[in-house]
């Protein structure tokens, strides 16, 4: 018979137990670095259980990321952690891909036939934004210089656009002109161009899935509205569209509603593919309709990476994972599988927008059909529902979920609004429970009623 040692209890379970180390039972460090190095395992335990504290990414309704991926994805990104998107010499496969992603983008938006347009990948759309804005502006001011005119005094037109574009401006010195909305509208309406556009102005921006709303921008109107003023005027105003989100949407869902390349005034497109195009965070996508819309002067030549090669970014270093997760769920899910994807997303929605017609307090804003998958809703009477929207989203947080509370852009800004978005793992049991602790937090609410402030609340910051 073989004879055992036996080993201490103690040392037996310190290893084991992670919750009875010795870094387990103090507070740590949070601002400063520790005197030493502690076991991957406990420190991995330790954040995880801190990290528990987040929002339940499945419940965060406020968000147009992806929140789900497949274990493709998850094994594709870890084979890529080492991967420098910039670094094309050493990685040139990572750059075929992202290649042939904008190729793929490029086909999905109906580029002319028999051209070369051009794009790249981002760090998300709000990079690729900016990219498009930059080349707005080039163009702009080498024509003015062209023409011996001043090429001091930039303008952006655009409706209530994501806080990207006010960065834009800001950083770039261009005069945003965000036009107000209408009563009744949503965004930007073709008519009201003709009030803030003149030759100063470097392009038009339309939102193909506007952020607060959640509805398409009527990007053909618009187009054909930049015409007339072309010909009244001589000003040949260039449109990028934002399709942040609605760029993987519309394509599947609404094939004859015609935003994109297949309009001769749409220069640049930018869209993010970690929103609907299911990728995870950290990718954007830019494409120009031909190649020489992207000015030159934009482009550097980097060769200390060892090889010569184009750049245009804000940014240097950055992952290749996300690019490989783009390709891969292009491969895998083609045409059909997002259609299906986005149609099952849009159903859910629409089956939630109905719940919310259908609950008494509520008038939709947007039920979900002909945009992105999503509902948008007011309340009919804020001043005798006895609550607010904002402590509807309170109401609703005690029960894990994130629905944001925003009022809309100006002059419609008295108007307080909740919005839901529905994506890829969202599923229609999951929305069902909502409905249900939306009716039963309703019902508290009226049971209760709040006293009502005017004092701005907090909201989301999506």
């Amino acid at each position: 018979m073989a004879l055992h040692e036996t080993k201490d209890a103690r040392a037996r379970d310190a290893d084991t137990d992670v919750f009875t180390s010795a870094l387990s039972g103090q507070i740590l460090p949070k601002y400063q670095m520790p005197d030493d190095h502690s076991p991957s395992e406990v420190v991995y335990s330790l954040l995880h259980n801190e990290l528990l504290l987040d929002g339940n990414a499945a419940q965060n309704l406020a968000t147009f990321c992806t929140t789900w991926s497949d274990d493709g994805v998850h094994r594709l990104m870890n084979e890529c952690l080492d991967k420098n998107m910039i670094d094309k010499d050493e990685y040139p496969q990572t750059a075929e891909i992202e290649a042939r992603c904008v190729n793929i983008l490029a086909d999905l938006w109906n580029a002319p036939k028999g051209t070369s347009g051009t794009g790249c990948s981002t760090t998300g759309s709000s990079e690729a934004a900016m990219l498009g804005g930059l080349a707005l502006k080039w163009r702009w001011r080498a024509r003015r210089r062209a023409e011996g005119k001043p090429a001091d005094r930039p303008n952006l037109v655009c409706g209530p656009v994501q806080i990207c574009w006010e960065k834009f401006a800001r950083y770039f010195d261009v005069e945003l002109r965000q036009v107000p909305l209408e009563p009744g509208a949503t965004g930007l309406l073709p008519p009201q161009l003709a009030a803030h556009v003149d030759e100063n102005t470097i392009g038009v921006v339309a939102i193909l899935g506007v952020t607060y709303t959640c509805d398409y921008e009527p990007v053909a109107e618009i187009a054909a509205e930049l015409d007339r003023i072309q010909e009244e005027h001589g000003w040949d105003i260039p449109v990028h569209v934002d399709a942040a989100s609605g760029g993987f949407v519309a394509p599947f869902l609404h094939p004859d509603v015609v935003w994109d390349f297949r309009l001769p005034r749409v220069a640049s497109v930018n869209t993010s593919g970690h929103k609907y195009g299911l990728a995870p965070l950290g990718v954007g996508w830019i494409v120009w309709r031909t190649a020489e819309l992207l000015p030159a002067d934009l482009v550097f030549d980097v060769d200390y990476l060892g090889g010569d090669m184009p750049t245009f970014a804000l940014n240097f270093s950055r992952p290749g994972g996300e690019v490989i997760a783009q390709y891969y769920l292009f491969l895998r899910l083609g045409r059909g599988g997002y259609r299906r994807v986005q149609q099952a997303c849009a159903d859910t929605a629409q089956y939630l927008a109905g719940e919310i017609a259908g609950m008494g307090p509520f008038t939709l804003l947007y039920d979900g059909q002909g945009g992105l998958p999503a509902v948008s809703y007011t309340l009919t009477d804020p001043a005798g529902a006895g609550f607010t929207l904002y402590d509807l989203s309170d109401r609703l947080r005690m029960r894990g979920w994130q629905v944001p509370t925003y009022p809309l852009p100006a002059d419609r800004q008295d108007t307080v609004m909740q919005r839901v978005l529905i994506r890829h793992g969202v599923t229609r049991d999951q929305i069902a429970l909502l409905v249900s602790d939306l009716r039963a937090a309703v019902e508290h609410l009226a049971a209760h009623p709040q006293p009502v402030t005017t004092e701005p609340r907090s909201g989301f910051h999506h």
